[in-house]
């Protein structure tokens, strides 16, 4: 493609200002409402494009659409959200990650079309109908066709939706994993927490134990309060009562 040339840009410019001179209230608000009922996966759709368009395409479509509902310019009071929704259509279609994504799955709704067109066509035993087939030109004159481009806008949304609700699955479960491994963490260091926290209770009880310890050693087991000792065996009671028995040493 050429290079544009200045002249070619001032045209555009006084193409557009002469455009929207003539553009009504009425217009602005229908384009609103246009972009804003767009099936919310296909930017196409958004920019009123077709599959096959450029990105100079969309570049030029977008400037021509986003002045149409620009804030300043349409009074729509929802002309800001659809002046985003726009804004972010060219983003896609000139981002050549997902440009690639959408195209691809533009060529997978093509392949399902076609292969059932065959299976249909195969049921037709028209010779005429038979040999233009073989001869690709039949194929080529439908897939132009108003009637196949509905078709293939249609199950492009279908492939759109279906690529979205896995995407959602998976960023669901990949959310509930990172939920449950947050929770084990947050576990372990509950864990960990308390183990800590024992340690150090049973450490600030040690001069305590150590003493006690200690007093046992020094004086022997002390008598708690209420507690009822044997009496002592004593070798010479009046009484009689507990006689120390000598013990025979072999």
């Amino acid at each position: 493609m050429g290079e544009t040339t200045p002249a070619a840009t001032i045209d555009d410019d006084l193409l557009l200002k002469n455009f929207f001179a003539e553009v009504s209230e009425v217009e602005r608000d229908n384009e609103v409402l246009r972009i804003l009922s767009c099936f919310k996966l296909n930017p196409f759709e958004h920019l009123k494009l077709p599959f096959d368009s450029s990105i100079d395409d969309v570049k030029k479509q977008y400037r021509k659409l986003s002045l149409m509902v620009h804030p300043d310019k349409c009074k729509h009071p929802q002309a800001k959200e659809a002046f985003g929704a726009l804004a972010k259509a060219q983003q896609l279609l000139v981002d050549q990650n997902e440009r690639d994504y959408l195209l691809s799955q533009i060529n997978s709704a093509k392949e399902e079309l076609r292969a059932k067109r065959k299976k249909q066509l195969k049921k037709d035993t028209a010779s005429k109908i038979k040999s233009l087939v073989e001869e690709g030109k039949y194929d080529k004159q439908y897939e132009r066709s108003e009637e196949f481009q509905q078709e293939l806008k249609i199950k492009v949304r279908e492939l759109l939706t279906e690529q979205e609700w896995r995407r959602r699955k998976m960023q669901m479960r990949i959310s509930e994993e990172e939920g449950r491994l947050k929770r084990d963490e947050e576990e372990q260091k509950e864990m960990w927490k308390r183990k800590r926290e024992h340690e150090e209770e049973w450490e600030g009880t040690r001069e305590k134990r150590v003493s006690s310890w200690r007093d046992f050693m020094k004086g022997g087991k002390k008598t708690k309060k209420g507690e009822i000792r044997p009496p002592k065996l004593k070798t010479e009671d009046p009484n009689k009562s507990y006689v120390q028995r000598p013990v025979k040493r072999g």
